[in-house]
């Protein structure tokens, strides 16, 4: 009889049978009650399994607390051309600033939105909602409390990452602010050239 594995490796297992026919992404605390262990142990097992599938054709992908098992963004377009899938959604330039903004000042107010962009941003909010790359995560407090907006597994997928903390970091370029106050704008403000 073949010595058996050690039990990492089956805590490993488990995890990613548990994964693999979730619906949608789970908690190290939601994995722990279903297999009768601790989430510390949930955890390590997680980081076991992410090295595991390092250069395999799937990933572990982490949003929010939550884990999940995905295929490898290399692998996309392979995916997509065996589902018979039509090319992913083209996103336009205001629903692409929209986007992030979310990710990089998550949960943010569309209010926040519209002062960072200068204009309304209604409309690139909705399809970013539409297409389920951002999500309502509650109400900010404060003067109508607002509802807040963060990034969702699928914004992950969709650009090919497995955590936020993948996204590169924030540059800012110089702003207005810094300009002396005596120089004038180019335009006055609310002009659009009409």
């Amino acid at each position: 009889m073949p010595a058996s594995a050690p039990a990492a490796d089956g805590l490993t297992q488990r995890l990613e049978a548990l994964l693999f026919v979730a619906g949608g992404p789970a908690t190290a605390a939601q994995l722990a009650a279903a297999l009768g262990v601790s989430p510390r142990e949930v955890e390590h097992g997680l980081q076991t399994l992410d090295q595991a599938s390092a250069g395999r054709g799937i990933r572990l992908q982490w949003h929010h607390g939550a884990v999940q098992l995905t295929t490898a963004s290399e692998l996309a377009q392979d995916v997509e051309h065996f589902l018979n899938l039509e090319g992913t959604t083209r996103l336009t330039r205001a629903a692409l600033e929209v986007l992030a903004i979310v990710a990089y000042e998550q949960p943010v107010t569309r209010p926040k939105i519209d002062s960072v962009r200068g204009v309304n941003s209604e409309t690139a909010l909705q399809t970013l909602l539409r297409h389920g790359l951002v999500e309502e995560v509650g109400r900010a407090e404060g003067a109508g409390r607002p509802i807040l907006y963060a990034t969702t597994p699928e914004f992950l997928q969709h650009f090919g990452l497995t955590r936020l903390s993948e996204l590169p970091p924030l540059q800012v370029e110089a702003r207005a602010e810094s300009a002396p106050a005596e120089d004038p704008p180019s335009a006055p403000a609310g002009d659009e050239g009409g």
